[in-house]
């Protein structure tokens, strides 16, 4: 307990307060929704055979899949209505590499995520030493971006696939019995995909979190902070060269006035000279 007051009183928690830290926060749940819906998912679907000859019918054949959806490995038992011989049917297609590609992001993400946020909160010194943690956080924080949009949407893509190649109507004329006119063969209830679609939804969620974060996390490196430096003294300087034009007008202004002061002055001394003489001959 005591080490862990220590850490708590040495951690720096305000920064979860600030976007930085908040969106990590986001993005380590949302990592973890992503890779749970998906990874732990498994759904069955159901068909029925109904046989010309009742006695050989199946109106109830279970067939389980799960994640990482490879589909060619999955089988179930069903009647050939030809005596009481079953055959053994297998699903179509391998969907597991936009799965597995699609959850391998989300765990590395997650870890990072939580590595991350430890850092923000208990080594902030070393995470600014150098600029060198900021530079890394900014680099990675581009590449999760993109690899969120890429594995969410071939993950979007093999969904779609998955359901289709899932689909009652569809397994049905995988079956040799139900290409025969005298049998009829059903859907009885197919797979819940609600799971499957939040993790799609979960994909992209992530994707924007990580891609807002880009400019919360350039704010913190050395690029952004010279940009400002080099934009500051852009400002300065031309602050300096407009209070210099103003001293300069100010001062022209003021010679101006001193110049026309000056000939105010003068204007009445020769109308005086002028009048002089015209008052002595008055006189005389």
């Amino acid at each position: 307990m005591d080490t862990a007051d220590q850490l708590a009183s040495a951690g720096t928690f305000h920064v979860l307060k600030l976007p930085l830290g908040f969106i990590r926060v986001l993005e380590w749940l949302f990592a973890i929704f992503a890779f749970a819906t998906c990874g732990g998912y498994s759904g069955q679907l159901r068909v029925s055979v109904d046989c010309m000859e009742k006695a050989r019918s199946n109106l109830s054949i279970g067939i389980d899949f799960a994640y990482p959806f490879r589909l060619h490995q999955v089988s179930f038992e069903a009647p050939l209505c030809e005596g009481i011989r079953n055959e053994r049917v297998f699903l179509i297609g391998d969907f597991s590499s936009s799965a597995e590609f699609f959850v391998t992001i989300a765990v590395f993400a997650f870890l990072y995520s939580l590595v991350a946020t430890i850092v923000y909160i208990f080594f902030q010194n070393i995470y600014r030493e150098n600029n060198r943690g900021p530079l890394i956080d900014f680099v990675v924080t581009v590449v999760f971006s993109f690899m969120w949009l890429v594995s969410s949407s071939a993950w979007t893509k093999a969904l779609s696939d998955v359901k289709t190649a899932t689909d009652p109507d569809e397994v049905q004329f995988l079956i040799s019995a139900c290409k025969v006119q005298s049998n009829k063969c059903g859907s009885v209830h197919g797979p819940r995909w609600s799971g499957l679609n939040t993790s799609v939804v979960f994909g992209f969620l992530n994707f924007v979190l990580w891609a807002g974060n880009i400019w919360f996390v350039f704010k913190e490196t050395g690029w952004h902070k010279g940009a400002s430096r080099l934009a500051d003294g852009a400002s300065e300087k031309k602050a300096g060269t407009f209070n210099q034009q103003q001293t300069y007008n100010q001062g022209s202004f003021d010679q101006s006035g001193s110049y026309n002061t000056q000939g105010n002055y003068d204007q009445p001394s020769e109308y005086s000279q002028v009048g002089g003489p015209t008052s002595f001959s008055n006189q005389m």
